[in-house]
């Protein structure tokens, strides 16, 4: 596991997030600026086409109908307006942010798992993890307590001829 490689993946993770929050959050403010415009039209616009169609249903018909008629309109006009501003964002900076976003998570699952398959072997065989460290500066200390007694050792002295 390099820790350099989690902090970037990290780093990746926490900008496409913010880049996707971003995304939505103009979407709904677009979303919310049409929505408002659109009551905006409805309150004052419709109001006098109400008043102008009212009065020329009103020769035509009663004005209980002429009414009914007008409402239903309104309905179908508001109906309109609220799934335009409600469609879903489309865009291809929201599909490469939620990709990147996929890409990071992917990655730092990688790194968790060489991480666990480390620590893993280390908790199974932890002779494996300790015995170099312990091997190198032991076999060091037997090798010079191998010199020191071959140098402090006497010398033989050739024995002497009984002749």
């Amino acid at each position: 596991m390099n820790s350099e490689n989690v902090v970037k993946h990290l780093r990746a993770l926490w900008r496409t997030d913010r880049i996707i929050a971003e995304i939505r959050m103009r979407h709904m403010l677009v979303g919310l600026g049409l929505r408002a415009f659109a009551a905006l039209i409805a309150a004052f616009g419709l109001l006098m086409l109400e008043l102008s169609a009212y009065f020329a249903l009103v020769q035509i018909w009663s004005a209980i109908s002429a009414a009914a008629i007008l409402g239903t309109a309104n309905f179908v006009i508001a109906a309109i307006l609220f799934v335009a501003g409600g469609r879903p964002p489309a865009g291809r900076e929201l599909d490469l942010a939620t990709e990147i976003h996929g890409s990071a998570v992917e990655a730092l699952q990688g790194e968790a798992r060489a991480l666990q398959s480390q620590f893993t072997g280390m908790v199974q065989h932890p002779l494996n993890s300790v015995l170099p460290l312990v091997l190198v500066p032991l076999i060091t200390i037997i090798v010079r307590t191998l010199r020191k007694s071959r140098a402090t050792a006497p010398a033989p002295t050739p024995a002497a001829d009984p002749s």
